[in-house]
């Protein structure tokens, strides 16, 4: 007898490219040497939780979750900004930047 094949529900595919999308943003963080590639990792891993919390805005039926994914939003690309001011200026003192022979940065 051939199995029934059964349908995802649209919540668990949410659920499950968040925990993808999170999944490959902790590897590129632990992997990563180089700070540019180390701020996209952690902006995957941002987006994976905006993921969950529109999906609990939308299960719930409630717009606090989006509210929530768009400060967060805001505030990663505040981070984005910062980061990579920062990452291009240590970049025109160093060129071969690796984030683990830095282990401290002086001006």
């Amino acid at each position: 007898m051939i199995a029934a094949a059964t349908s995802l529900s649209a919540e668990t595919v949410v659920l499950a490219t968040s925990a993808l999308l999170f999944a490959v943003g902790v590897v590129g963080l632990l992997v990563r040497r180089n700070p540019i590639a180390v701020l996209m990792s952690v902006e995957l891993m941002l987006n994976a939780g905006n993921l969950l919390l529109v999906l609990g805005a939308r299960v719930h039926d409630r717009a606090g979750g989006v509210s929530a994914a768009l400060l967060v939003l805001v505030l990663g690309a505040a981070e984005a900004v910062v980061g990579l001011a920062l990452a291009l200026a240590y970049y025109r003192s160093n060129p071969n930047a690796d984030v683990d022979s830095q282990g401290e940065v002086r001006g």
